[in-house]
């Protein structure tokens, strides 16, 4: 890999802690600053078909932004990405309460997740590696978890998020990226003409707090249905229920083959930019999100994010599996290891 690191100073948090920007690029002209807050894809500029380089995800220009708004832009999420029912799991015959900041439920690791903590970042071999220790009891989770996550980028233009975990307790462990794409530029407005094509037969239903019921249905016959690429617009207002008790899409889908094998997962692009991005992971889901609780968001060099201004594809165990035992569990033994890949794969069509 001839990838390129490059350090700066990007600001500081609101109690005067020191946030630095890391830039990869790789001869192929991309470009991705990571945020030491967050592990935050602060851009992430790639050629379109004409060559131009165009920064296709949300963000914010400065610290104010990311601390003052809560769309998870670009951001680590742990120790639990997604939904866990009023914050609560049983986990070795005990009873565990976590922190609940979403309508009376735990999401994305809680009131202050990895998302909002300012990560140790070294350079090492041509990746940027981002390491935190979350506390017994952090967010209410047991056991010390030691995470880090390995960020590089191969000349072909993949990108890699490589996550490993430690605890000294049996715990809870799904870490995933928030990543806001719109390939046609973060800046291009809705995303509802782009492509989508998932590698899923199957989504788990949800109630109306977009908590699972244990319910999976096939996807087949129902605007659920990715098997082969579809606008995100084209049926998103549809008289679905599972579409109109989250406002569009906001589902977690199986992805097929075997956890533990890195698979594709997603293959999306945008027919006038001629971005396209390909997913692969090791995880058993991934969560369609199509930024429905987007609300005309100032972001970066004064654009405005409208609602399905952009899309999510975070990869991860299905949501609340903890307290589901027929889905795949996200239990990290003491002593043992959390490891798991997401890539992203830029091209142009």
């Amino acid at each position: 890999m001839s990838t390129k690191i490059v350090k700066n100073v990007f600001g500081k948090t609101s109690e005067g802690e020191q946030v630095d920007l890391y830039t990869l690029s790789n001869p192929m002209g991309i470009e991705i600053g990571i945020l030491t807050y967050g592990g935050i894809i602060q851009f992430l500029k790639v050629p379109d078909k004409s060559g131009k380089l165009v920064d296709i995800v949300l963000g914010f220009d400065d610290m104010a932004g990311y601390e003052n708004s809560s769309p998870y832009f670009g951001a680590l999420i742990g120790r639990c990405a997604n939904r866990i029912c009023k914050g609560r799991f049983s986990l070795n015959g005990k009873e565990y309460s976590l922190a609940c900041n979403d309508k009376g439920n735990h999401l994305h690791g809680g009131i202050k997740g990895f998302d909002k903590k300012v990560w140790s970042a070294e350079v090492k071999g041509g990746s940027l590696i981002l390491s935190l220790t979350s506390p017994d009891g952090e967010e209410g989770y047991p056991g010390n978890l030691e995470v880090s996550v390995v960020h590089s980028l191969s000349d072909d233009g993949t990108f890699t998020w490589e996550y490993f975990a430690r605890s000294d307790a049996d715990t809870l462990c799904n870490l995933t990226n928030h990543t806001y794409f719109n390939l046609a530029g973060h800046d291009s407005g809705t995303i509802l003409n782009q492509m989508v094509q998932l590698e899923t037969d199957f989504f788990t239903e949800t109630d109306d707090k977009l908590i699972p019921t244990g319910r999976i249905f096939p996807v087949e016959g129902t605007p659920m249905d990715f098997k082969t690429p579809h606008a995100i617009g084209e049926r998103i207002n549809a008289d679905y229920l599972p579409l109109k008790l989250a406002g569009g899409y906001d589902h977690n889908f199986s992805v097929r083959g075997k956890t533990g094998v890195l698979r594709d997962a997603a293959f999306c692009y945008d027919e006038e930019s001629g971005i396209s991005i390909k997913v692969k992971t090791t995880l058993p889901g991934l969560q369609l999100y199509t930024g429905n609780f987007l609300d005309d968001v100032k972001g970066k060099g004064g654009a405005v994010y409208p609602k399905n201004g952009a899309f999510c594809l975070e990869t991860q165990y299905y949501p609340d599996a903890a307290n589901h035992p027929h889905f795949e569990q996200p239990l990290l033994k003491a002593g043992e290891e959390y490891h798991h890949i997401t890539s992203v794969k830029f091209g142009v069509r």
